[in-house]
């Protein structure tokens, strides 16, 4: 089966805001310690079960595209899990120390561009809590594609998560 054969099921696009998803569990551990600059710029202990992430994206269906956003010299303590899930890495090195919205700008413009290219893709999964999805779920959906986001239960904006078709919350996941 190609992509471009009708009888191909409907494949989904997993983009991850990481470091997103990484702090909303720090911070609900740790109670917003993530946010300060000396917790934040250092490698960090792994947090988020991936392979959580990937079962509740397959539920949708098959995963041609799995993507993943941040200045990974932190997140090196992922590396067997991410390479065992066959992620695609996305590094952002942010231009300053108090830089932001790096991850959110490529991760928009990657999903606008995939879906425009491969008309396979009919889900779009992003893991974020970020409220400043609203516009690319608007976007993608206007292509009739249907949008599910994925977050931390205690750091996802309210209307994020009503902008997308469904919202799971990664604390609702069946955990191994």
């Amino acid at each position: 089966m190609f992509p471009t054969d009708p009888t191909c099921p409907n494949s989904v696009a997993v983009y991850w805001d990481f470091e997103n998803l990484h702090a909303a569990l720090c911070e609900a551990r740790q109670e917003g310690s993530y946010s300060k600059q000396d917790h934040r710029f250092k490698v960090q202990d792994p947090l988020v079960n991936i392979q959580t992430v990937i079962a509740a994206a397959a539920a949708y269906g098959p995963i041609a595209i799995n993507k993943a956003y941040a200045n990974w010299q932190y997140f090196g303590r992922y590396r067997d899990a991410l390479m065992h899930n066959a992620m695609e890495l996305i590094q952002l090195f942010p231009p300053g120390g108090s830089a932001k919205n790096g991850a959110d700008i490529r991760l928009c413009l990657d999903a606008l561009e995939d879906i425009i290219r491969f008309d396979h893709i009919r889900t779009i999964l992003i893991v974020s809590g970020d409220s400043d999805y609203m516009p690319v779920a608007q976007r993608i959906k206007s292509h009739g594609l249907r949008v599910i986001g994925l977050g931390g239960r205690h750091t996802t904006n309210v209307h994020w998560a009503s902008s997308c078709h469904d919202f799971l919350f990664y604390e609702d996941l069946d955990q191994p």
